[in-house]
Parts: structure tokens; C-alpha cells; sequence
């Protein structure tokens, strides 16, 4: 029995090139406030997220962005600003708007640090939800860099809820480069388990792991980087500005020959590719493998998009004026008729 996850091909739907849906992306974040030139961003990098079929932080996100942007509580035209930097680090904070702009500026800033002295390492702060952390890490990989991107919320701690509710569901990406083989992309959160006491009583390690690996993503990125500083917290504006990250890059020139590295990366990526698969998975892949595949795929073939989720994005389109891409595309409809 093949398994379907949320982050999966559908078994059903259509397929839609990936320039229609970015021109649509940025023109509902344009009709909802955003300034153009970010929208772009925005487009690019959730249709990019489609494309590797991580539908969790593509275009579903799109009804929980767009409305506050509408409203106010994000920074429609933020002033991304470097607070403090070093030859090796730098301190960004995201004006109160999407973590995507802080992020990906500080994720390409750390790679080029990562390039010339061998790491970089920045934070970031004073923004919203920054999306996958597999969008940051993998900034690193074409300059040879091992990426890595941890991100954080603030919330409050209460002293009556369980000690599992100090940390949430924090996300951790880490890149490592390849040759011809897959980059080795890990990109995960710090829950593994919903909780209830009949899971923990079966799963107990599972649990105490999932709390080790949040506390460590909230000093990382969410102490450090400084989303209880007083300013990040009641801004005059009301923006929602509760996150922030961690992201840095790794030359790995630094510590043997490139090609050297690719070279034992690619065999052992594909002495893995040539075990047995889990069950109900077709092929034998580690993290980031089908990712990198799908997106080499569904670049040509048009990005594959279940009906449910054509009618999401439909019913975001209809509230904010704009026509869906979707009826010119009916023909390359797959999988079996509804």
C-alpha cells in the first residue's frame, strides 16, 4: 500500500506551471498591501516550496498571510536593517514583517561570510513566520557551504501547563552538499508526537527528545535571537513581530577538498539509495532526496496540486479580486477522474 503524507504528490488533481501560480502569488500579496518587489520574493520562494512538493509552507500559507497583511498585524513594507555585524556574524532585525526578507538576507549574508572565512553565523529578529527552514540552509550549498537555519516563537510559559509546553513545534533545516547525488537536506520540526498521556506512557523518549530538541531551537533561535527583547515585544504598530532565527554556513573547503567531500557524499547517498525502502515508500531516500527530484520534475511537468488545495487557493483569490490560473489548465489533469 503506497503511503500519501501532507507533503506528498496527491494521487490526484492538476497540474499547473509554476510561472502562472508566482504571478498570481505576488499580485494577491500586492492586493492585500505587500509592495511589489517583496511580493515577488514571496511568490518565488512559496511556489519554490510547491515545487518540491512541501505544500505545508508553499501556497497553503497564503490564508494566514494574507489577511494580516490586510489588517495591519504584519509590516506590508518592512526595512530589513543589519543592527550589528562582524567579519563572521550579523544581527538582522525584519521591521516587523515576514521572517522571509530577514532570513533569506541573512542566510545569503552568512553563506558569503561562510565563503571568505570559513563560517558565518547570523540572527534575526523583530519579524513574523519565516517559512521552511529548507528555503535557508539551502542557500548555502552553492557556495560549497554546509547550511544550517533554526527558528523560534515567543509565547508565554505557564507555570500550570505541562513542561512540554515550554517549547513549540520549532523548525531546524541542515543542508549538506553533494555531487551528483541529492544534497542531503534535513528539514524538520522539534514535534514528534502529539501528546497525550496513553502516547507518552508508550513513547516516553520520544517525548523527552522532542522537548531536548525545542529547548535547544529556542535558545538558539529564539533567545538568542533576541525575541524577548523589550522592543521586539509591544510595538506601537501592533505587528505581530514573534520570531525570530538562527541561521549559519559552514565552507567545507575548510576542513577537506570539495570535490574530495562530494565524492564520498555521493557514495554513500547512494550506497543508502540502494537499501530496502521503508514500507509503503517506493524508493530508498534520505532527507531532501524526493524533494530534489519532484522539484527537477515538477518544474517541467507543471506542479501538482490536489483538488482540495485548487480550491484554497480559488477561495483566497475570490476574496481578494484576483483569477486563479487553474481553469486554463484543466487539461493536464491526473489521476482518477472525481
Amino acid at each position: 500500500m503506497k503511503l500519501y503524507l501532507r507533503n506528498y504528490p496527491p494521487p490526484a488533481g492538476i497540474r499547473v506551471p509554476p510561472a502562472p501560480m508566482r504571478a498570481l502569488v505576488a499580485d494577491l500579496f500586492v492586493r492585500a498591501g505587500h509592495e511589489p518587489e517583496g511580493s515577488s520574493l514571496l511568490a518565488e520562494l512559496l511556489v519554490q516550496n510547491d515545487l518540491r512538493c512541501v505544500f505545508s509552507h508553499g501556497t497553503r500559507k497564503l490564508p494566514d498571510y494574507l489577511p494580516l497583511l490586510r489588517q495591519g498585524g504584519i509590516n506590508a513594507r518592512p526595512q530589513v536593517r543589519v543592527v550589528e555585524e562582524s567579519p563572521t556574524t550579523a544581527v538582522l532585525d525584519g521591521d516587523g514583517g515576514l521572517g522571509y526578507f530577514p532570513c533569506h538576507q541573512g542566510a545569503r549574508l552568512a553563506a558569503a561570510k561562510a565563503a571568505e572565512h570559513g563560517v558565518g553565523a547570523v540572527t534575526t529578529r523583530n519579524h513574523f513566520h519565516f517559512g521552511a527552514a529548507g528555503i535557508y540552509s539551502r542557500l548555502a550549498l552553492d557556495r560549497d557551504c554546509i547550511g544550517l537555519a533554526i527558528s523560534a516563537n515567543r509565547f508565554d510559559l505557564s507555570p500550570e501547563a505541562l513542561v512540554l509546553n515550554a517549547v513549540s513545534v520549532s523548525p531546524l533545516s541542515l543542508a549538506v552538499p553533494a555531487g551528483n547525488e541529492a544534497p542531503l537536506v534535513l528539514d524538520m520540526g522539534a514535534g514528534l508526537l502529539p501528546y497525550s498521556p496513553e502516547l507518552f506512557s508508550r513513547f516516553p523518549a520520544t517525548f523527552f527528545k522532542s522537548l531536548g530538541l525545542g529547548a535547544v531551537f529556542m535558545a538558539l533561535g529564539g533567545v538568542l535571537a533576541g525575541i524577548w527583547r523589550p522592543e521586539c515585544q509591544h510595538h506601537p504598530a501592533g505587528w505581530l513581530s514573534d520570531q525570530g532565527a538562527f541561521i549559519a554556513a559552514f565552507a567545507v573547503d575548510r576542513f577537506m577538498e570539495v570535490g574530495e567531500f562530494k565524492r564520498e557524499m555521493d557514495r554513500y547517498i547512494g550506497q543508502a539509495r540502494a537499501m530496502r525502502p521503508l514500507p509503503g515508500t517506493e524508493t530508498a531516500e534520505l532527507p531532501g532526496g524526493l524533494e530534489w527530484t519532484w522539484e527537477r520534475q515538477n518544474s517541467t511537468l507543471g506542479i501538482p496540486y490536489s483538488d482540495e488545495h485548487c480550491r484554497l487557493i480559488e477561495q483566497v483569490a475570490e476574496e481578494f479580486g484576483a483569477e486563479t490560473p487553474f481553469p486554463h489548465w484543466q487539461h493536464t489533469r491526473f489521476g482518477p477522474t472525481p
